[in-house]
């Protein structure tokens, strides 16, 4: 009896591992990125991070100087039963500009351009279908890249959730609560305002 059910937990324990998959975005700042996607119904977590440079791991100081190569990104992960790879890129694409090669919003430079990297061949044709809608919903030439997918570094442990977090910060406006100075840089930046713009009712997550 001990036997067979040291044999059910681990199926059980395969199962559940099989029912997660992960997706790599960078759409701009990843506190934003990071907070729009953990609202979705199916994802599980999102972790903020570097990827896409030369530098092992690099620091947010070195990222946000610039010369490593690496942008701000996200890992997405998500219960392919409940939400799909293809709706997680439709989404994607709906959140953010993806026809400024430059940065993101108030955002300028190299890291904080976008990007989506490809885990294995499914996503990149996944990805590339939605590029290609998007270009067509648009009229426009999308310049967000699909990448192959390489180390993907973890990020300082206070840029997790940062959007919801009770710290406090010092601000052009005084001291604020992280969540609170996260509200005023998104509505400053103009994120939600540009993406409307650009998307009209298709837009996602604008506030």
């Amino acid at each position: 009896m001990l036997k067979w059910l040291l044999v059910a937990l681990a199926m059980g324990t395969g199962a559940a591992q099989a029912a997660t998959e992960k997706a790599i975005l960078a759409g701009g700042c990843f506190w934003c990125v990071e907070s729009d996607f953990e609202q979705v119904p199916g994802v599980k977590s999102v972790v903020s991070g570097y990827t896409g440079g030369a530098t092992a791991n690099p620091t947010y100081k070195q990222v946000g100087k610039g010369g490593t190569g690496h942008y701000e990104a996200v890992e997405i992960s998500f219960d392919p039963a409940r939400v799909s790879y293809a709706k997680i890129m439709e989404l994607f694409f709906r959140s953010v500009d993806p026809t400024d090669a430059g940065g993101q919003f108030c955002d300028r430079g190299e890291s904080y351009r976008t990007a989506v990297f490809a885990l294995n061949a499914g996503q990149k044709a996944a990805a590339e279908a939605a590029k290609a809608e998007a270009a067509r919903a648009l009229g426009r030439k999308i310049v967000t890249p699909v990448l192959t997918a390489g180390p993907f570094y973890k990020a300082e442990a206070y840029h997790q959730d940062y959007y919801k977090g009770s710290n406090i910060v010092i601000t052009r406006r005084g001291p604020k609560t992280q969540s609170e100075a996260y509200k005023f840089y998104r509505k400053a930046c103009g994120r939600d305002a540009k993406v409307k713009a650009l998307w009209g009712k298709a837009a996602a997550f604008a506030h």
